[in-house]
């Protein structure tokens, strides 16, 4: 899915999906019921690449109900939404987290802070989730 960036919306659309450090990952349960979960991704232009752990209700959820939303956080006003719906799958062929240059890049800090290398980051949550967007919404 591709933004168009001549736009506000699509502009801060792109912005969020390049700059943000979390995205809210929506799946559904076998009731029915919305699963929000705040996620680190990174964006490759076509899909968001999310890493989980191994037997999450998440990822039992995209398993069987494959339709899924990314949300950012708006302002405090409610400003700024931007709501992406589309398609996840498990990636068997991702590279490893802590073997993804761009990926340990952009989130360093963030192992350091809870405690983690790159290395064991991968080990912990090893398996890769992509989502490609196929509609976008907000305001």
């Amino acid at each position: 899915m591709e933004f168009d960036t001549s736009t506000d919306f699509g502009a801060r659309a792109a912005r969020h999906l390049a700059d943000d450090q979390i995205v809210w990952l929506t799946t559904v349960g076998s009731g029915g019921t919305p699963q929000p979960s705040p996620v680190w991704f990174l964006w490759d232009g076509d899909t968001a690449l999310i890493y989980s752990y191994p037997s999450t209700t998440k990822l039992r959820n995209i398993e069987q109900r494959p339709r899924v939303s990314l949300h950012f956080n708006c302002t405090p006003s409610g400003g700024d939404v931007v709501i992406l719906t589309g398609d996840a799958w498990v990636d068997a062929g991702a590279a490893p987290a802590g073997a993804n240059p761009a990926y340990v890049d952009k989130y360093a800090q963030g192992m350091q802070d809870i405690g983690m290398t790159p290395n064991a980051f991968g080990q912990a949550f090893s398996v890769a989730v992509r989502v490609r967007p196929t509609s976008l919404r907000g305001h």
